[in-house]
């Protein structure tokens, strides 16, 4: 009898803020991912665990631990998370083109080239709300931390739908007042990434072509830009960032200069979401007339 009637009283929303807490750690991290209060978190997390009568998490300094009778339900608890968001995409495939798209990406493409072309879509599709992030840390689509992703390079999983959207040219540049100095792009210091950066492809670049250059300024690419402007040297900085800026001349260099792709990502059962597929089909149509 008791079963039955902690069975009855099982509450699905319980059980996602649970499965949220197994996977951020912190009533924060989650709660930002649930987008409610931390409190609300605890509230949820502490009436699942009175209903089973045994705590789920250690309250530990670096976080909450799962119990072992927290691990014996986890899987449990993300088959019925998965499937109550499977009957809620599944509505939401029914219904007309409105509520939020999560769109993430660089810091600098969000900023300095996505931003500015949402207009059209927003006029277009009036109903749906766009959060775009270009947080420096990356977001999880398998996490569902966002909907729609623009990613650099040929996606490695197999488990999203992936397509090439378009390719960003890069070029060097100097201040315009330094546009006439003889052979700038030989002759200045260079600018570029923080050491702790030297995976980035623009920084492995410079690496690989000004081995014994010296560094005048480092940070990231819009800090580049600006100490570009500045006079600080000469900085590998994409077109979309550059071209338009009468404060910053490209110069001629006599390598081959750096191209990368851009590839939109987006879960296999997000593409069946009509909002999610217009901001994607929109996003495409963007990098296509424009690159």
């Amino acid at each position: 009898m008791t079963d039955k009637k902690r069975t009855a009283d099982l509450d699905w929303e319980d059980v996602r803020y649970f499965v949220a807490l197994a996977r951020h750690r912190s009533l924060s991290s989650a709660a930002r991912f649930l987008r409610v209060n931390h409190a609300t978190v605890a509230r949820r997390v502490a009436r699942l665990e009175g209903l089973f009568g045994r705590p789920l998490f250690d309250r530990r300094a670096d976080g909450y631990a799962l119990t072992a009778d927290g691990n014996a339900v986890l899987d449990e608890a993300r088959a019925m998370d998965e499937a109550a968001s499977s009957v809620r995409l599944r509505l939401d495939a029914s219904t007309e083109l409105h509520g939020l798209v999560r769109v993430t990406a660089g810091r600098t493409l969000a900023e300095w080239f996505l931003i500015d072309r949402l207009d059209e879509l927003r006029r277009c599709f009036p109903a749906i709300d766009i959060e775009l992030d270009g947080n420096t840390r990356v977001l999880s689509l398998a996490r569902r931390e966002a909907d729609i992703a623009l990613r650099f390079g040929n996606p490695k999983s197999s488990e999203l739908a992936a397509r090439r959207v378009g390719t960003v040219f890069f070029g060097l540049y100097v201040a315009s007042s330094l546009r006439d100095e003889p052979d700038p792009a030989a002759r200045l210091p260079i600018i570029g990434f923080d050491k702790d950066d030297g995976w980035i492809a623009e920084a492995r670049w410079l690496e690989q072509h000004f081995p014994d250059r010296r560094f005048a300024f480092r940070g990231s690419q819009t800090a580049q830009a600006a100490a570009a402007r500045a006079g600080f040297g000469v900085a590998l900085l994409p077109h979309y960032l550059a071209a338009n800026d009468l404060r910053l001349a490209e110069v001629a260099c006599d390598m081959p200069l750096l191209e990368r792709e851009i590839w939109l990502l987006i879960r296999p059962d997000l593409k069946r979401v009509p909002r999610v597929r217009a901001v994607a089909d929109y996003l495409a149509e963007v990098f296509r007339r424009e690159w």
